[in-house]
Formats: structure tokens, sequence, C-alpha cells
């Protein structure tokens, strides 16, 4: 195998045109073997194997710059950098991470995870190296669903403006997650699929050989030519009107028409920045993520011939979300969904099919999401926000200026709230608790298992007073069975359900922490331990948490969330201003960024199971 004697770029730059489309078909397999037992995103990786192969082969990488957008398609750009060896442990703990991290590789120039960043860090690049009098390469890769982000389009209109010497590359597969939406999705799709520019192309040929003596001659420089027709008929004119010089598009799975593009944009002195336009297929060489690119993104482990999920313990509470709000739509038609390209991955995609008018994708964009939702709340809509815990992050200012201030009774559903697990860093929930209590007027709930999660919804929308927020973790809810179909209860949001009766120990917890309470409490003694379920965090009843923690000796929190502005510092002040000294202890997670691996081994090591607690108490 050609593979195996990779493990650089350099050993790259050895081979020729057919070893690297051999190549390409090798990393095809590795990559649909590995990921079949790790989970990963593969759809996405699949895409860009020949864009992969052909920078680092062009291009002169770790002095040469390549910046990933979002970052979950580097798996080849790990397998190419010398990282085959170890891509078994990929998203395991102690393995590789599923992102771009520099701490792992000299290769990997920017830690990303998020979305439409690539652009702006280019330019900070560039400014570097500029003012530095460095003279090296960069390039930043992008898809065509992270250009629908405003930071990218911020980016876009510093870079044209400074003029520096900076190749973005447009990767059009027209999905980002979900399949992309929006005007910017259509206008680069109109690029990619301008039918008119290629039959005139047709007859421009054909009119250039039927020219008498010198037909032949014009017929043979007719790819400067075509470039030149290209800028007038097909509208990649908005970059040029950005400072932009636009080349494209082109099928980024030609693995030569990729590298001879790639080695005259390198020759290339433009004083200005240039945009690469190519267009690949989501989950190229793999027929069902081919066929379902949606499903692909982000897998769990599965089945290679059939491409089914190895099935998991349980309803998710992310499926089980999807179906309860699509029950509730059926018999209320002020409800609407809005997703930020993350259909599938929020559960939202049951809505989607049943009720397309009243389901709203903005794309990769939390901060328009969250305002479009206030302005349909304060209409008299019942706006459904579904986002993940580490992307509503970027929507902070919006829901304090455009919901909160103005009481919008927007619904936010804050999915991977607390450990998210394998994706690591940039993708664990950790601090939702903390930057959602500091504003007022939202109500901030979390259930402790599935029958609870369906009565926070319908309590959700049926508040009228404010925003409400329910976070819920990345994991099976856990019953073994649940009914759907049994009648909804209204949550009393005064009160703090009291789980089991003690006076020596209270144990407050709130969401997935509910469950490890009560493992605890049979541990510690029945009789001797207080469990109080804290699903209604915001706002919490002062009066009554005191009038149940006055008799108990010690005090015991746990959360999912960071220790800095969570539950557990909270219920210390509250016990502090009533002058009521206890014994407390907080388990949470602890004040750092956590790295990727999976929900039980991180949950075991930051002491959230009841077996690890017990031992600290």
């Amino acid at each position: 195998m050609i593979l195996e004697k990779i493990n650089s770029p350099a050993d790259l730059k050895k081979l020729n045109l057919y070893e690297l489309e051999k190549l390409s078909s090798e990393i095809r397999e590795f990559l649909i073997n590995n990921i079949s037992k790790t989970g990963g995103h593969l759809a996405s990786n699949l895409g860009v194997v020949e864009l992969t192969i052909a920078l680092h082969y062009v291009f002169d990488t770790p002095k040469d710059k390549i910046i990933w957008d979002v970052g979950h398609q580097c798996y080849v750009h790990k397998i190419l950098t010398g990282r085959k060896d170890k891509f078994h442990t990929l998203r395991q703990f102690n393995g590789l991470s599923g992102f771009p991290k520099p701490s792992e590789s000299e290769y990997d120039t920017y830690i990303v995870g998020h979305a439409s960043t690539a652009l702006s860090l280019a330019t900070g690049e560039a400014v570097s190296r500029d003012l530095s009098n460095k003279n090296y390469h960069i390039i930043a890769v992008i898809g065509d669903g992270s250009l629908t982000g405003g930071l990218a389009f911020e980016a876009l209109n510093n870079l044209g403006h400074l003029k520096k010497n900076v190749l973005i590359i447009l990767n059009s597969n027209e999905m980002s997650i979900s399949p992309t939406t929006g005007a910017i999705a259509k206008y680069i799709n109109r690029i990619i699929t301008a039918n008119f520019y290629y039959k005139a192309k047709d007859i421009i040929d054909k009119f250039i050989l039927s020219i008498p003596k010198i037909g032949k001659f014009l017929y043979n420089i007719k790819n400067k030519l075509t470039e030149i027709i290209k800028g007038f008929l097909v509208p990649g004119i908005i970059f040029e009107e950005l400072g932009f010089m636009y080349i494209g598009p082109d099928d980024g799975h030609n693995l030569k028409n990729l590298i001879k593009r790639l080695e005259d944009i390198k020759k290339l002195k433009p004083n200005r920045p240039i945009l690469y336009h190519i267009v690949t297929v989501k989950g190229k060489g793999y027929k069902p993520a081919e066929n379902l690119p949606e499903k692909f993104h982000g897998i769990p482990p599965f089945d290679i011939i059939t491409g089914n999920n190895i099935e998991s313990n349980g309803m998710s509470y992310t499926e089980l979300f999807g179906k309860t709000i699509l029950q509730l739509a059926r018999k209320d038609k002020k409800i609407v969904a809005i997703t930020a390209a993350m259909a599938s991955g929020t559960g939202l995609y049951y809505f989607r099919e049943e009720f397309p008018e009243r389901f709203f994708d903005v794309g990769i964009a939390e901060e328009h999401a969250v305002v479009f939702a206030a302005s349909l709340a304060l209409n008299g809509f019942k706006p459904v926000v579904a986002i993940y815990s580490t992307f509503l992050q970027r929507a902070f200012d919006q829901i304090i200026h455009d919901v909160a201030i103005a009481k919008a009774p927007v619904k936010f559903f804050v999915d991977r709230a607390g450990i998210s697990g394998e994706d690591g860093e940039t993708h664990q929930g950790s601090f939702d608790l903390s930057y959602l209590r500091l504003i007022p007027n939202l109500v901030i709930t979390a259930p402790k298992n599935g029958e609870e999660f369906r009565n926070l919804i319908y309590t959700a929308l049926n508040y009228n007073k404010g925003p409400f927020v329910v976070r819920y973790p990345k994991d099976v809810i856990p019953e073994k069975y649940i009914d759907i179909n049994k009648p909804f209860k209204l949550i009393n949001l005064s009160e703090i359900e009291i789980l089991n009766y003690g006076k020596e120990k209270a144990i407050i917890a709130t969401g997935s922490m509910v469950s490890e309470a009560l493992k605890l409490k049979d541990k510690i003694g029945e009789n001797k331990t207080l469990v109080l379920n804290l699903r209604v965090i915001k706002p919490l009843n002062e009066k009554k948490l005191i009038q149940y923690l006055k008799p108990v000796k010690e005090v015991i929190v746990l959360e999912e969330n960071v220790i800095n502005g969570g539950v557990g510092e909270q219920i210390s002040r509250i016990l502090n201003s009533h002058n009521i000294c206890k014994k407390i202890k907080i388990f949470s997670i602890p004040d750092k960024f956590i790295e990727h691996g999976s929900r039980k081994i991180l949950r075991e090591k930051y002491i959230l199971t009841a077996e690890k607690i017990l031992k600290n108490i």
C-alpha cells in the first residue's frame, strides 16, 4: 500500500499522479474502516481527500500555513502529517483530537472547532507575516456552509480591504451539517450550476475552430479565453468586487487539475487575496455517505456494509425532544422551529419533514437565529430555538439585548449541555449555566429524565412571561421505555422536587446529575439523605431551599457545569446571605477546558459519578 509509506508531506511529493490517485482510494478506505469503529466526521472528510493531497503536494507545510474552517474535515490532513499510526485513537480519551490542535502537531496552525473563523484567522496570520517581513503562503479552507456565518463576511470585508496575499479555498458541497440554506448558498450554487456559461463556452469553442487559418491557434489558448468569458458570464463577480481574484469553479475531485491549478496560483503575485472555488461531493466514495451526507456528517460507530449505526442503549434526549416538539406542533400552529444548520443534530428533522413551512434553518448564524426568534415571539408565535450549548455561546449578546430585555418568550433548547464527549474542548457544554444565570428574566431548567423533559418542553411552550431555557445532555434518557403519548403536565416553577427525605446530608442535583444523586443516596443511607431535584435552576425558590437545608449538617451539590457561576456557587451564596453555616461540597466540571473522550470516562475523571463522589466525601 502506498499509504504505508506516507509519514509526512515530504513523502507525498515523491509520488507520481497515478500513485497519488491510488493514495486517494486508500485513504478513503482507511477513513471508512477507522471511523466505523471510533465514530467521527466521515462525510466531510471523504469529500476533501483530493484537495488535502493536492494542498500538501503543492505547498510546503508546515512553513506554509493551512487553516481549516471548523476543522472537522482535517482527518486526511492528520493522516498525511505523520498521525496515521495513531488514527485508531481518534476522539478517544488521550488519543488524537477530531479537530486541529497545535499541541498535537506543528502542521495544525490553530485550534478550531466552530464555523466561520478561518478567514479571520488567515487575516491575522497575513498581517503578522507581513509585519514580521516573513515569506510564506497562507491557505484558508472554508465550506459554503461556513460562509453563511456573519463572521466570515466580516473577515472577507477586512481581507479585501487590506489586499493581503492569502489563498481562500471555497469548498462547495451544498452542505454544512444539514443542506446549506439561504440566499448566499443559492448564490454559490448558481455559480456552480451556471449552465448558460457552459453552453456559451461550447458555442464559442465551435466558433473559434471555424475561423479560417487562425482557428486552431486561438483554440489552443482557449483556457485563457475561457477564464475571461467565465468572468463575464458566471456570477463570481461579487468576490471580485470585494477585492478578491476569483478562480473557478473547478472539480474538487480531479486531482490532476487541482495540482496544476494550485501550482499556477502559487506562482501568482496578485497583490490581493485569491478565492479559489472548488466543487466536491460530501461523502465521496462511500455510497451510504453520498446518499445521506447529513447522517454521516458526525456519525457514531456504524456497520460498513449497511451504513447503519451500531445500536445505542436507548432513546436519546435529542430524539425525544424532536418527537415531543412534533407532537405539540400538531396541536399548536403557533409553534415554529429554528435551527442553525443543525436539523439532524438537534432532532428537528422530524419537524422539518412534517411542517416545512414552520421550520427555519438559518444556516450557521446563531446570532441571527436568536434575534429572528425574538421578533417571532414578540409577534405572538412560539419559536423553538434548538442549538448546542457550545454554539449558543456565539449568541450571548443577542440573548441579552434582543430577548431578555424585551422579555420575548423564546423557547431555548440547549442540547449537549455539560460534558458532550469526543469532540473535546471546543464542543463541551460547560459554560451555559454560568453565562445564562447572569441574565435577568430567563427561566432556566434541566430535566432529570425523559418524562420530566417532556413536561418541561410542554411547560416552556406554555410560558409567556419571558424566555425559557431547557438544558439537557448528549446522552440517552434513563428510562428503558417512555410513553410518548402520556398526557403532559405543567411543571411548577416555584417548586423544588424532594426525591428522598433525610436530615443528615442534603444532596442537591440538577439535570443529568440527579441519577448520580440517587445512587449516592443509596450508598450513604436512605434515611440519612435528603435528595433535592433542582429542575428549576432560575428562578430558585430561596425560601423553600433554606427551609429544606436548615435541618441538615452537610450539603452536597452535583452539577454538570463549571463551578464558577454554577448552581453550587449560587447555593453557597444563598446560605451565606442568610447566615446559615453549613459544610458544603460542590462536585462540578473544573474551571478548565475539558479534553475529548467518552462521557463515561470524563465524568469519572472529573468526579461526577456516585462512586467517585463517595470517595471524596
